[in-house]
């Protein structure tokens, strides 16, 4: 995860993703759900990221976001390229089942769709300067060597998340957290409270990542009550921050790509 991207070589691409065809005709052959997009932005991130950027446009002649492909006519197309692969270029298969090559379309379609880009220009110093003051984002997250360990680390968010998905979480983020980033709540049967990030829930135990930044470990037998909190305890930064701090900060996280 901390490797940035492989850029590849333009001269090494010559088929590797497909003639420009527009994406808009080919996502009205298929109707796709919320939850077929979200899953396959997760399948995106973990399998297609690394080669094709988060908003799509690292390899030469595509950009996902602006419907650029290259020779794919139909979603029968673009499932056999990401199902097979294009052999003699950089372009490999899939390493999940073929079924999971539909959320996968859901999500590259949905990366053209209009209307998703609302905030102006971005600067990302201004924007650090933001994260780093008003936004008190360095209480929660962690950008390399700064910040606290209680929520995501956003040393190479840049990298894996588009500006609108960075977008949607400042604005919007009530939204249930990935299970990495869970909170849980216990209390003992003497009545102490504790809560902080999940670290691990098993038959026997619960491990959590305190305010403070201590591991603590309990034995449920010796617990009163747990629970694994269903919101993220992210605050939404849509009356916090104006227009353009937004679009600053999210200039300046489109821009972490990793730690030196």
């Amino acid at each position: 995860m901390r490797e940035l991207w492989l850029r590849l070589q333009s001269a090494a691409l010559s088929g590797a993703c497909v003639l420009f065809f527009a994406a808009s005709a080919l996502r009205a052959q298929h109707s796709y759900t919320a939850a077929d997009v979200e899953d396959g932005a997760r399948l995106y991130q973990a399998n297609c990221s690394g080669c094709h950027g988060p908003e799509g446009d690292l390899v030469p002649g595509v950009n996902f976001a602006r419907g650029k492909f290259l020779s794919v006519k139909s979603d029968e197309d673009l499932q056999r390229v990401i199902t097979n692969g294009i052999p003699g270029t950089p372009m490999p298969a899939a390493t999940f089942p073929q079924f999971m090559t539909f959320p996968v379309m859901a999500y590259l379609w949905s990366m053209s769709a209009p209307g998703q880009n609302k905030l102006p220009r971005g600067d990302a110093a201004r924007g650090r300067l933001v994260f780093e003051g008003k936004g008190e984002c360095l209480n929660c997250h962690r950008v390399g060597l700064r910040g606290s360990r209680m929520g995501p680390d956003l040393t190479d968010i840049g990298g894996l998340r588009r500006n609108v998905q960075l977008e949607s979480a400042l604005l919007d983020p009530a939204k249930a957290p990935p299970p990495e980033y869970r909170s849980v709540r216990v209390v003992t049967k003497d009545g102490k409270e504790y809560k902080g990030r999940l670290l691990n829930l098993d038959t026997f135990t619960v491990q959590l990542l305190d305010s403070g930044e201590r591991l603590r470990s309990f034995v449920k037998s010796d617990l009163r009550d747990y629970s694994v909190l269903t919101n993220s305890g992210m605050p939404s930064y849509k009356d916090k921050l104006g227009t353009q701090e937004l679009a600053d900060v999210v200039s300046y996280m489109a821009s972490l790509r990793g730690s030196k």
